[in-house]
């Protein structure tokens, strides 16, 4: 396997790759040929009670106004942007995928990003530096989008770092893997942990301080309810610690998130991704009664702190390492069983001594995954405010299912809702079985259900699904 390593190594010397970023792989390496699955068992840890996490709920009055707008004055944004949306078909900056209109103009992710940003500057009259963790896919066209937004003004401050990239590795030799076809496919990022080592190689941080910023605050740019906070940033800037994380209270559709956990030995927070839970601890990970919160991959850190960890472990922090089993090609499932070693950011909660978390409500937590995801953002449920913020009654959503075989793509998704999604105002559930396009002003209601009838069918114009399909309109006899 030494042999394999130095055959990545050279070609990421050949590639051009930073010293860090060749670091980094090496230890993700070395720890994925140790051939330890990376379990964490129940037992080694306890859970986060419903006592241990204080809710944003609780403190938004008590907050002194002089406090939060003082605490946001100090922060910068941090957006990690180095996704394609492959699971949807998408070979561009998932970013720059339309969500829905406001005031008829089509706004993206990366648009609705940039408003909630501006428009906290101006509401709250503070800096808020804004800053795109890109990777070597998306810089282009995210940053062509964010130069040519007028009222968006960053100079002192780049408004881009760029994520390392490193070999995608055969998974039964451990050799960088080879397609000809298309040779940008035999790289991948090294998962959103990646943060750390290139904010640390950037001189970023740096930067930041000498503009009178202390705090980051760091969330995904599919998340589209992590927007600015002064009253967290307040309550983060009061708590003292140094490492703190929003987490939301668990419902049956985030059994697939990470949660915390508290290590017994070292008696820090750790984070546990479902992919780290032993088999026979996974009724116990799932059971919302034990393991209350979800990770929402919303992080707030102390730059100062950040600074000192990165520098004891030279730029390379020892986070637990992902194997993440895919195809070279991600679209074409007969291409090459290939691995990419990930991290995740938020474990580098447990390197922090002075470490907390956050509970918010479910409009922090708006991520868009799948077609299905999207399918909700772009309906009725929603409502774009002109501070860009997506708001609806109680983000308790419908169960959405949609058939892979013709909505999965969102190309061939778009296609089936021409006239943008139904209503889904009275929904409890949708289920879509087949291929179904939709007509104008349709609307879904209780347990809405669409049979497959074997051939393309049509919703139209006006019409109601509820749990038999689509209803006959009893008032016209």
């Amino acid at each position: 396997m030494q042999d394999n390593l130095n055959t990545c190594i050279n070609k990421m010397h050949e590639n051009n790759c930073s010293d860090t970023a060749i670091m980094q792989f090496e230890r993700m390496y070395k720890v994925w040929q140790e051939d330890d699955a990376g379990w964490m068992r129940e037992e080694d840890f306890l859970p986060l009670s419903l006592t241990d996490v204080p809710a944003v709920s609780d403190i938004y009055d008590s907050m002194p106004s002089h406090v939060a707008h003082s605490a946001l004055a100090k922060t910068a944004i941090i957006k990690l942007n180095g996704g394609l949306g492959t699971s949807m078909g998408l070979d561009g900056p998932k970013s720059l995928l339309p969500v829905r209109r406001h005031k008829a103009r089509r706004m993206r992710f990366i648009d609705i990003i940039l408003g909630q940003v501006i428009s906290k500057r101006e509401q709250d009259k503070v800096q808020l530096p804004l800053l795109f963790m890109n990777s070597f896919r998306t810089s282009k066209e995210s940053l062509n989008v964010v130069n040519h937004n007028r009222r968006f003004h960053q100079s002192d401050i780049p408004i881009e770092i760029i994520q390392h990239q490193q070999p995608k590795i055969i998974s039964h030799n451990g050799k960088p893997v080879t397609f000809d076809s298309q040779p940008d496919l035999e790289w991948c990022p090294p998962g959103h942990g990646d943060v750390y080592s290139t904010l640390w190689e950037s001189g970023i941080l740096d930067v930041l301080q000498s503009h009178g910023i202390e705090y980051i605050f760091i969330s995904n740019s599919d998340n589209l309810g992590a927007r600015p906070s002064s009253i967290i940033a307040g309550h983060f800037a009061q708590s003292k610690t140094d490492f703190m994380v929003e987490v939301s209270k668990k419902t049956p559709a985030d059994r697939k998130g990470g949660h915390f956990v508290i290590n017994k030995q070292s008696n820090r927070l750790n984070l546990r991704e479902m992919s780290q839970v032993h088999p026979d601890d996974k009724i116990q990970a799932l059971d919302e009664n034990i393991h209350p919160y979800f990770n929402t991959n919303n992080i707030w850190i102390r730059i100062s702190a950040l600074k000192k960890i990165l520098k004891k472990y030279k730029g390379v922090l020892p986070l637990p390492v992902i194997r993440n089993n895919k195809n070279v090609d991600p679209t074409n499932p007969s291409s090459a069983h290939i691995v990419q070693l990930e991290t995740a950011m938020g474990a580098a909660i447990s390197l922090f001594e002075n470490s907390t978390c956050i509970e918010v409500d479910r409009s922090r937590f708006l991520p868009v995954k799948t077609t299905e995801d999207l399918f909700i953002l772009r309906s009725d449920r929603f409502h774009l405010t002109d501070s860009y913020e997506l708001e609806d009654g109680n983000y308790i959503f419908p169960n959405i299912s949609l058939d892979q075989r013709y909505y999965k793509n969102i190309q061939d998704f778009n296609e089936r809702f021409p006239y943008g999604v139904p209503s889904l105002a009275a929904a409890a559930s949708v289920t879509i079985e087949g291929d179904w396009t939709f007509g104008q002003d349709t609307h879904c209601f209780g347990r809405a259900h669409l049979q497959d009838l074997g051939q393309a069918s049509y919703v139209p114009n006006g019409e109601y699904i509820g749990q038999h399909g689509i209803e006959p309109n009893e008032w016209l006899h």
